[in-house]
């Protein structure tokens, strides 16, 4: 799994990482740091709340704006209030310092069975996605999608119920972002939506598309 450390005490985090071995672990001494690491490759975020440029919790808020990657509070705020705001911003766990590393690979180990025993298909009405295999069919009728509406439709499966900017949705997609037409995305965004016509992919006028829940 590979793993975000957002933690501003160097020795800490490593400390951490090592503790995580057989993890790929990527860290970060600052949001500023953290949000130019964070991609669609990093299946667990473990986050402080106390940084150097900023509250891991509003970072929290920003990250589930576009994404549903598992987020793991570690700090040292230890009052109630902060771990209900903590969580209710969109975190998934809150483990306050002084910690066990035992407590935290038990926890982190928690998150990635989690994530193995979700569906590897996932179903919409008629529609069935099998993104590992890149199979896709309506009424058991294989659908044909490019690479480019795969991952567009990956993005909105991942993210129901989120707004996702129409900046964002092009970074993740294409590779080199600044070399894309204006209108590639709308392009894209009409050709999934003729190819899977009951899809709930709304436009949100200014912004972007979501996945209505």
């Amino acid at each position: 799994m590979k793993i975000l450390i957002v933690e501003d005490d160097e020795a800490l985090g490593s400390g951490i990482a090592l503790s995580l071995g057989g993890n790929e672990t990527l860290r970060a001494l600052s949001l500023k740091a953290a949000r130019e690491l964070l991609d669609d490759s990093v299946e667990l975020i473990i986050l402080d709340i106390n940084l150097p440029d900023g509250s891991g919790v509003d970072f929290c808020r920003e990250v589930r704006r576009t994404s549903s990657v598992p987020i793991i509070f570690l700090t040292a705020n230890d009052m109630e209030l902060d771990i209900v705001t903590a969580l209710e911003s969109g975190g998934d766990d809150y483990i306050t310092k002084p910690f066990s590393l035992a407590v935290l690979r038990a926890r982190v180990n928690a998150v990635s069975r989690r994530r193995e025993n979700k569906a590897a298909v996932f179903e919409y009405g008629d529609y069935s996605f099998d993104f590992d295999n890149m199979r896709f069919t309506d009424k058991g009728v294989p659908v044909e999608l490019s690479k480019t509406e795969q991952r567009l439709l990956k993005l909105f499966v991942n993210n129901i119920g989120r707004t996702l900017t129409r900046d964002m949705l092009i970074d993740r997609i294409w590779d080199s972002a600044e070399f894309v037409e204006e209108n590639a995305l709308s392009v894209t965004v009409k050709r999934l939506r003729d190819k899977l016509p009951r899809i709930p992919v709304k436009t949100v006028y200014g912004i972007g598309y979501v996945w209505e829940k």
